[in-house]
C-alpha cells in the first residue's frame, strides 16, 4: 500500500486536514494501483485549482489549494476534489510507470491539448473505478482546448472509454482534432 505523506502537515489558511487528504490519496492509490510513497504538496496559500504530477522519484502531486477546496465553503476541504484530481494524477503516474505506455514528456511541458487529451483518459477509467468526475465538465473542457465539433467529441468519448491506450494513441488523437480544426478554420 502507498504511503502518503501531506505537505504542509497543519494547514494554517484553510481548513485542511492533512490526515484526511493522505487517506483519500491512499485510498485513490490503491484503487488505482499505485504502490509507491507519493507526497502530496498541497499549496494552501492559492485558491486557484492547478494540478500536476512534479515528481516520479518520488511520486510528488502538486496542488494549489483551490483545486482541493469547496466551491460552496471557501477554505474547506471537498472530498470529491480530493478524489478527482488524486485519481487523474494517480493515472497519469500509473501510466508514466508502464514502460508499454511509452514517454511523454513531464506535465510542465505537456501543450494544453495534450493534457486534456490524457485528463479524459485517465477520468474515463477513474470513473469505472467508482470514481465520479464531472464528465460534462471534462467534455467542455476538451472541446475548448480540441474544438467545439462533431470530431471532437467522438474523439473525447473515445478517450473516456478506452483503457489500454499508449502515449502515441494520444497524440494521435490530438492530431486528429487539430485536422479538424484546420478543415473548419
Amino acid at each position: 500500500m502507498a504511503k502518503v505523506t501531506v505537505s504542509p502537515e497543519k494547514f494554517n489558511l484553510v481548513f485542511f486536514d492533512a490526515g484526511e487528504i493522505a487517506e483519500l490519496v491512499g485510498s485513490a492509490a490503491a484503487r488505482i494501483g499505485v504502490d509507491a510513497d507519493i507526497t502530496v504538496d498541497v499549496d494552501e496559500a492559492s485558491a486557484l485549482g492547478r494540478a500536476r504530477v512534479t515528481s516520479m522519484d518520488p511520486v510528488t502531486l502538486s496542488v494549489q489549494g483551490g483545486a482541493f477546496e469547496d466551491p460552496k465553503r471557501p477554505r474547506h476541504l471537498a472530498p470529491h476534489n480530493v478524489e478527482d484530481v488524486a485519481s487523474r494524477l494517480l493515472f497519469r503516474v500509473r501510466d508514466r510507470l508502464d514502460p508499454s505506455f511509452g514517454d511523454p514528456p513531464p506535465d510542465e511541458e505537456l501543450t494544453l491539448q495534450q493534457s486534456t487529451a490524457w485528463d479524459a483518459y485517465c477520468l474515463g477509467r477513474a470513473e469505472r473505478l467508482g470514481f465520479h468526475p464531472a464528465k460534462p465538465r471534462r467534455l467542455y473542457h476538451f472541446r475548448n482546448r480540441h474544438g467545439f465539433s462533431d470530431v471532437a467529441d467522438a474523439a473525447f468519448e473515445r478517450l473516456w472509454s478506452a483503457d489500454g491506450l499508449t502515449w502515441a494513441d494520444l497524440e494521435a488523437v490530438c492530431a486528429e482534432t487539430e485536422a479538424g480544426r484546420q478543415a473548419v478554420g
